[in-house]
């Protein structure tokens, strides 16, 4: 199976990855850890579905950081949704991010990049980026910051202000999902279940067929995962 971590931006967001912390010392190296971003480039990135990035997306502060200036409706011109180039199965993700006020963001997983699919949320559960205090999905159940998006809520909310860093670790492993946020863990659960089928038919992907459906038996294909 094949997994990218996927950034895709949907509405009134700035989103920002940093690079703080963007080494590895030798014993991380040896136990398989990769880096995503170098803090310098965009380099390892592209855009859903293209060859290239567009250009509201920079590194500035050794992050990833998406302009919003050229924003028209909902989109943002230049933007949209980034992946990697490099697949993954079972991980664990780390990173951190900081939103805008009132800013909606989101990380997507197991996306499968095909002709066929239009939108990385047509195949990948989200883990939500959201400013809880104004955004109007925060009125919404299971759209809250660290929630697993329209499907579980979170009962531990650790998210902290707008502008502030958030640390992220998404732990994937044959099934098992963990979502944690500032050290808090968020959601636990086992996808490809009846229980996981469940979720998903009680949800607004519920008319999406690959939705939540990426593993190992599937026929070979692009697989991401990403930030909404």
């Amino acid at each position: 199976m094949k997994i990218y971590f996927v950034f895709v931006l949907i509405v009134l967001c700035s989103v920002t990855l940093e690079a703080q912390h963007n080494t590895l010392t030798a014993k991380e190296k040896k136990q398989g850890w990769k880096l995503l971003f170098d803090g310098t480039t965009l380099k390892g990135w592209h855009n859903f579905k293209s060859d290239k990035i567009g250009e509201a997306w920079s590194v500035e502060d050794a992050s990833i950081h998406l302009n919003k200036k050229q924003q028209e409706g909902f989109q943002v011109k230049g933007g949209g949704d980034i992946v990697t180039e490099s697949e993954f199965e079972n991980f664990e993700l780390m990173l951190d991010w900081k939103i805008a006020a009132c800013g909606n963001s989101g990380i997507i997983f197991n996306v499968v990049e095909s002709p066929e699919y239009q939108y990385v949320w047509q195949t990948g559960p989200e883990m939500q980026v959201l400013d809880n205090t104004c955004h109007p999905d925060a009125k919404i159940d299971k759209h809250r910051a660290g929630n697993l998006y329209d499907l579980i809520r979170s009962p531990n909310e650790s998210d902290k202000p707008a502008n502030e860093w958030n640390s992220v670790r998404i732990i994937s492993n044959k099934g098992k999902l963990e979502l944690w946020l500032n050290d808090v863990l968020q959601v636990k659960t086992t996808m490809f279940t009846p229980e996981w089928e469940a979720l998903i038919s009680g949800s607004k992907f519920k008319g999406m067929p690959a939705f939540g459906k990426a593993r190992t038996h599937l026929p070979p294909r692009s697989w991401r995962l990403g930030v909404v």
